[in-house]
């Protein structure tokens, strides 16, 4: 499986990208257990980190960035520029995770 680097920035140090091939997106739409409402409502009173929103967060992550780079795979690309998240609120308990950026070739 080819791997592909991930850069936020829009420039890579010691390589020269010789085609810029599109626009690669991937996103996850996830919800909390009902269980986990009732926790982060009791960690809004008495403080404190809801751990089980952390992790559901890091793992919405990894798998927008996975669909992400599998995507830039089938352009054939070697690497993704300037890769930026967005999160949307769909409905409550609810929320997108796009991570994006610009699929490119190198030298």
């Amino acid at each position: 499986m080819r791997h592909i680097s991930i850069y936020t920035s829009e420039h890579i140090a010691d390589k020269t990208i010789i085609e810029h091939v599109g626009l690669v997106r991937g996103n996850t739409i996830r919800a909390r257990h009902l269980g986990r409402d009732i926790l982060a409502a009791f960690r809004n009173i008495v403080g404190g980190e809801i751990h089980d929103d952390t992790k559901l967060l890091a793992e919405s992550r990894e798998q927008a960035l996975d669909r992400m780079v599998d995507e830039a795979r089938a352009l054939g690309a070697d690497a993704v520029i300037g890769v930026r998240f967005s999160t949307s609120m769909l409905a409550h308990g609810a929320a997108e995770l796009l991570a994006y950026g610009t699929a490119v070739k190198l030298k």
